[in-house]
């Protein structure tokens, strides 16, 4: 490569390295519910349209909604009094709760905008006190703008790639460095709804304790060959139930 061809990629490297910087700063925002500055580039009511878009394929993915209208009331009975008794309630955010069929995965998730998911399989599995844990962990997700957060950070560092494979070899060394601030961002993502979690349950009249009894649950279903930590955008269950323990420490000095 001649030498003046390899001054101009180092400069449009640069280039676009400057300029995820300067989009990133500039979509510094302060969250009014958490008090977390974050870097996000949409708006509430987009993460509203991308959950509402998304909902029906994710309930496809796990068989559909359960059948059964009496289990689907009891869950929105429960997350409808998590979201009236917490700062939930005064968000833009559309909370929507589905119970969905799936009866041997394990999980429960929230989309961006506040259409939150549990499958069977967990749900019968927990008490109404447990079931709240669960719910209001998700609420933590869509009140904590997770998703977008993540969608934002991706963004950066995949444009922060492009710039070091543009203007030399390092676009790999970046790209891996960004997985990893992510996997790490993901676990606090995770710490912080546990958190808020804890908070809604105790506000709803819940004993925060049952959360506790989630973690177990959870770990009892990944079993010997779960995921180490470092692997895994979750926390291990033990450093969970920790942070829980505080949590409920902190919002009910018991």
């Amino acid at each position: 490569m001649r030498r003046g061809s390899w001054r101009v990629r180092i400069l449009i490297g640069l280039a676009i390295v400057a300029f995820a910087f300067v989009r990133r700063c500039s979509n510094q925002e302060e969250n009014p519910y958490t008090g977390r500055v974050q870097n996000i580039d949409m708006s509430a009511e987009q993460e509203i349209a991308i959950g509402l878009q998304s909902a029906p394929e994710m309930a496809q993915q796990h068989g559909g909604l359960y059948p059964d209208e009496r289990m689907q009331s009891l869950v929105d009975a429960v997350g409808n009094k998590l979201v009236k008794s917490s700062i939930a309630r005064e968000t833009p955010y559309q909370y929507d709760f589905h119970l969905l069929a799936d009866d041997r995965t394990i999980n429960a998730f929230a989309l961006p905008g506040g259409q939150i998911f549990i499958t069977y399989a967990l749900f019968s599995q927990l008490t109404e006190a447990q079931l709240a844990g669960v719910l209001g962990h998700e609420i933590g997700h869509v009140i904590g703008r997770h998703s977008a957060e993540r969608i934002a950070e991706s963004s950066f560092w995949q444009t922060l790639a492009t710039g070091a494979s543009v203007g030399g070899d390092m676009g790999s060394l970046v790209s891996g460095i960004g997985q990893n601030t992510l996997l790490k961002n993901g676990r606090g993502d995770e710490l912080e709804s546990d958190e808020l979690g804890v908070l809604f349950m105790i506000q709803s009249g819940y004993d925060p304790h049952e959360m506790i009894k989630v973690m177990e649950i959870l770990k009892a279903a990944a079993g010997p060959n779960r995921v180490p930590e470092f692997q895994s955008t979750h926390p291990d269950p033990e450093n969970r139930i920790d942070k829980i323990k505080e949590a409920i420490q902190k919002y009910s000095g018991r």
